[in-house]
């Protein structure tokens, strides 16, 4: 059993995920994973899309070179997508959804191809990455939060780390306080 859990925090680009998750490691100690820069920084990429401007990810590299960081715990995977990751990797999935004019606002400042910023706008309204999620993973570690301002990015945080909490009192290291030996 890891010491630590992992949590994924997935949802449309533009959602807030990077952000929650450096505010999570910061406050948690765990490490906070971005998967695009894994990508990038490993080549785990099969070369770069134009149309989209983004990498074309080739996910059994990925996996691979993930594999041993995550066996260990501990981790706060960022990515837009989730549903690659085994069950086995995963105690917690977080999907960050925003409104679509909010959305749209920060796509629009990310400076999106037309083309890339509706299909993630459709994406969005159709609750594809919740779906996602709730397709891969059991029901019980999936859980949606909303993104539209800093307050609920900062409750959403709050919320988390008291997952984390209950999360260890009820996975304790080995030989730490597992409760009574005569149960």
């Amino acid at each position: 059993m890891r010491a630590d859990p992992n949590l994924v925090v997935t949802g449309t680009p533009g959602v807030g995920k990077t952000t929650h998750c450096e505010m999570l490691a910061e406050r948690t100690g765990l490490r906070h994973v971005s998967v695009n820069q894994i990508v990038k920084d490993k080549g785990c990429h099969e070369g770069w899309d134009e149309e989209y401007q983004s990498w074309i990810v080739d996910e059994d590299k990925l996996l691979d070179a993930l594999e041993d960081e995550v066996a260990n715990g501990g981790c706060i995977i960022d990515w837009h997508a989730c549903d690659l990751f085994p069950e086995r990797w995963v105690d917690l999935v977080v999907v960050l959804r925003v409104a679509t004019n909010t959305l749209y606002d920060r796509l629009k400042s990310r400076k999106y191809p037309e083309k890339k910023l509706q299909e993630n706008i459709d994406s969005e309204i159709m609750e594809v990455l919740l779906q996602e999620a709730k397709d891969s993973y059991d029901k019980n570690i999936v859980v949606e939060l909303t993104s539209n301002t800093t307050e609920e990015m900062d409750s959403n945080i709050d919320r988390i780390e008291a997952w984390l909490t209950q999360w260890k009192k009820d996975n304790p290291p080995h030989g730490g306080d597992g409760g009574d030996a005569d149960d």
